[in-house]
């Protein structure tokens, strides 16, 4: 049996996240704080300390298994099997057909139930 066990976060980690975090709470309040300045100074100064922090972050243990997550989604999405525009369509009428049957039946069966109250308590 082939298990690895994954490595834990140390007090270093922690102090990468948080300073991770107060760099991305700081770019939030300066976005806010300077909102007479530029709207592009503003919003760059937002994504360029997206980036910082998530360079940080990167660094800790949960950023690694983050990005290693994320590569291999990646991965995972180029192996699907994308539907031909012809099968999207058949599928599509068959659903629209289906629903449209059983709102029939469901209309019906109401009709007849109702048919039958009226029926019964004499209305």
């Amino acid at each position: 049996m082939n298990s690895t066990v994954p490595p834990q976060s140390s007090a270093a980690d922690m102090a990468k996240m948080v300073v991770a975090i107060a760099i991305l709470l700081g770019a939030v309040f300066g976005y806010h704080y300077f909102s007479d300045g530029s709207q592009l100074y503003r919003v760059l100064g937002i994504v360029g300390a997206v980036i910082v922090s998530l360079l940080v972050a990167s660094q800790t243990v949960i950023g690694q298994a983050g990005i290693r997550f994320m590569i291999d989604a990646r991965m995972e999405t180029r192996k699907v099997v994308w539907p031909t525009k012809q099968e999207t369509t058949q599928v599509t009428m068959i659903i629209i057909f289906i629903v449209i049957l059983v709102g029939l039946i469901l209309w019906g069966l109401d009709g007849f139930l109702g048919w039958v109250v009226k029926g019964l308590i004499g209305t």
